[in-house]
């Protein structure tokens, strides 16, 4: 009989070493190639990197790093956390705000706040709440009971004036907690006017007197809606403090003081280790910075408040946001954040309902009360993916931050358009990747609805003001673009189809009909078929439905036969395009391209075709 301390788990079988891993990566990898031409260790591995579209490695093995010193949680350099957790009240639940209508946007605060939220954020803005209604939309509220924060794209000054004015007539203005939303810099990357700077110490000067309430915050997310990635966004947070912080030193504000007034707003995406891996390597370079500034150790944590990214928000199939923000809320809470708001699954449409609103807050307390994610600090911490993720985040990152205070920091960096230059990139190397779907979007240019109901249950928001800084765009606006010129031309009487004809027995076919019909699908496109018919058979079903566009789908078994017979007929019918769902070689015809006139397959460039397809069936706009 085995005891207990007898028994050691994996004890049987021999550690495995770097060599034995090697040894099966070659085997794999060169199992079908021709000998002389197997792949070194060295090119197998490259194959197997992942880069990401701002240049991160993602290796596809971590081992241990020599002499690696993980750290504890609240300690420096703070890639653990700023602080220790507290398993009741891991992070403030903080939802967002944005109703025009004061009454019923305090229902919803109060309703949050009464259903596990502990904290208040109203946007204040011409599109969103008055600046004279703040005091109406947070009747009820209780400084100190709740965090309160107001944010502004173009009236920052009021809507911070508002708030203290409500934290005055509340009498509890020392028990203050939350953020005044001040972020010049924020402010100018979204209207693309000046930032004015000085305001930091102007309103930070105000605030003094008003509990733990901070003043300052940097905003990051104006540049994860114009496609910054993960490097810059850390980039781009630091400088933006540092520019802050420079202001309110130079003012005879102390760098610990100034530290103590900033809060970092930060986007989080369903990218789960990469994000994870962000918000720690923001801790990191925050750190470095207060710590070249002399300001206690103590001082230097980076508060981090995380909002779900609004560029991976969909219309398409919007129930898939509800994993998206799932997913982004576990990676901030591993990543430590200390403040988090889920944005509901409509906000793409427009604002929430009580519904939605009930949905996104109860992600959050389901993820700590139930989940217990707040229970341990930094679970991902030691894990060496996440280590060196971390490390070369930061690395890369504190770069970026070198050539923005070279060009005079973030506010000059925006002016000159050396951060929309530096997104340019970044942004064409995403849009190519998302169009062939190496970057998929779940729902929409991946395992589309072809029968999905149209949305209605929104609220319309009020137009926004046409600003002239950074565009923002979500990623998913591209399918949806091309899913609304095929429901206009729905709503116009038209049917636009695309005839599939699958060539032989389903199982030559089935798999490449399945994800043929899953391109079309993208833009809603009906897909009607004929199974293992002959050229003649094909043509009568292409007439009948007036088809302008058909695309073959079978095995190159099949093609090689019949591929080329039914393309003929069908272009000797009137048919103008013919597609085929696979390569034009597997027909083993040299005059291929005088009858077919495109291919389907797996990294195609799915815009592309579908843009090309609405066009040939007169939809395109």
């Amino acid at each position: 009989m085995t005891t207990a301390d007898e028994l050691v788990l994996a004890g049987s079988f021999p550690t495995p070493t770097k060599e034995d891993w090697d040894k099966e990566v070659l085997k794999v990898m060169n199992r079908k190639r021709a000998p002389g031409t197997e792949l070194t260790i060295e090119q197998a591995i490259k194959r197997l990197t992942t880069v990401t579209v701002d240049g991160v490695s993602i290796e596809p093995l971590y081992t241990k790093p020599e002499n690696q010193v993980v750290g504890f949680p609240g300690q420096v350099p703070f890639a653990r956390g700023s602080e220790l957790p507290d398993p009741e009240a891991p992070w403030v639940v903080e939802q967002l705000h944005e109703d025009p209508n004061a009454a019923r946007t305090n229902g919803h605060v109060l309703d949050d706040l009464n259903r596990g939220g502990t904290g208040v954020w109203l946007r204040v803005d011409a599109d969103a709440i008055a600046a004279g209604d703040v005091a109406k939309a947070l009747a009820g509220v209780v400084p100190g009971a709740a965090d309160i924060s107001v944010s502004s794209i173009a009236q920052q000054d009021e809507a911070a004036a508002a708030l203290l004015a409500f934290l005055d007539a509340s009498g509890k203005a020392t028990e203050a907690t939350g953020n005044l939303g001040i972020d010049p810099i924020g402010s100018a990357a979204v209207t693309g006017a000046p930032a004015d700077v000085a305001k930091v110490v102007e309103w930070v000067k105000k605030a003094q007197g008003y509990g733990k309430l901070r003043t300052l915050v940097v905003d990051v997310r104006p540049y994860d809606n114009a496609g910054a990635g993960d490097i810059q966004q850390l980039a781009y947070a630091i400088a933006t403090g540092i520019e802050y912080v420079r202001a309110l030193t130079d003012a005879g504000i102390s760098a610990e003081d100034a530290f103590g007034q900033i809060t970092f707003r930060v986007a989080v995406s369903a990218n789960q280790f990469p994000t994870i891996a962000r918000l720690r390597a923001l801790r990191v370079l925050w750190n470095r910075v207060g710590e070249v500034l002399g300001v206690p150790e103590a001082a230097r944590g980076a508060i981090q408040h995380t909002v779900t990214s609004w560029r991976i928000l969909t219309k398409t199939d919007p129930w898939v946001n509800l994993l998206r923000e799932t997913v982004s809320t576990f990676s901030a809470a591993v990543g430590g954040a200390e403040v988090i708001t889920v944005l509901p699954h409509d906000t793409a449409y427009g604002l929430p309902t009580s519904f939605s609103r009930r949905i996104a807050r109860n992600i959050q307390l389901v993820s700590f009360e139930e989940a217990h994610l707040g229970a341990t600090k930094d679970q991902a911490g030691g894990a060496w993916f996440v280590e060196s993720l971390t490390a070369q985040l930061a690395e890369k990152a504190w770069a970026v931050v070198q050539t923005i205070e070279a060009a005079g920091g973030q506010s000059a960096a925006l002016a000159a358009g050396l951060i929309a230059e530096q997104l340019a990139p970044v942004n064409a190397e995403r849009n190519k990747r998302i169009a062939t779907r190496q970057l998929s979007i779940t729902g929409t240019s991946q395992f589309p609805k072809p029968d999905e109901a149209i949305f209605t249950d929104f609220e319309p928001r009020p137009a926004a003001p046409a600003y002239a800084g950074l565009p923002a765009k979500r990623d998913s606006e591209v399918f949806e673009g091309l899913r609304q010129q095929v429901r206009d031309a729905k709503a116009a009487g038209k049917n636009p189809e695309v005839l599939l004809a699958c060539l032989g027995e389903r199982r030559d076919f089935g798999g490449r009909e399945g994800f043929t019909s899953n391109v079309l699908w993208i833009a809603e496109l009906g897909v009607p078929e004929i199974e293992g018919g002959t050229p003649e058979e094909i043509v009568a079903k292409a007439q009948a439905l007036g088809a302008k566009v058909v695309v073959l789908a079978s095995s190159a078994k099949v093609y090689a036969d019949q591929a080329i017979p039914a393309a003929k007929a069908l272009k000797d019918a009137g048919v103008a395009h013919v597609w085929i769902a696979g390569r034009k070689t597997e027909t083993g015809a040299a005059d291929v391209d005088e009858y077919i006139e495109g291919e389907i397959f797996d990294g195609m460039n799915v815009v592309d075709f579908l843009a090309t397809t609405l066009k040939n069936l007169e939809v395109a706009k």
